[in-house]
């Protein structure tokens, strides 16, 4: 796969002690240091890059979510490609 694709993240921390939400946070954080193009929804965010470039991401969000203190996740992967670049502004221009 060496054309751009979407993939739409969505992690589920589960912990005892700590809110959901501080743990998503911290797979956000990831996301947005990582340098690729993405969006924030309420149940998931979507990246935008290659394939290799976002699994890589995708693996630092698990482990930052458990370095926070997750004692388990539940991670949902959607992966949109196609024979040309897929892009985030070309399905979202018409609804912005």
């Amino acid at each position: 796969m060496t054309k751009t694709v979407n993939i739409a993240l969505q992690i589920l921390p589960s912990s005892k002690t700590i809110h959901p939400y501080k743990l998503v946070d911290k797979a956000i954080e990831v996301i947005a240091n990582s340098g690729l193009i993405y969006r924030v929804t309420p149940f998931e965010t979507v990246m935008e890059g290659s394939y290799d470039e976002i699994m890589k991401v995708v693996k630092q969000a698990q482990e930052a979510c458990y370095k926070a203190g997750a004692e388990s996740l539940m991670t949902y992967i959607k992966i949109q490609s196609s024979t040309t670049d897929v892009s985030i502004v070309d399905k979202m221009e018409k609804y912005e």
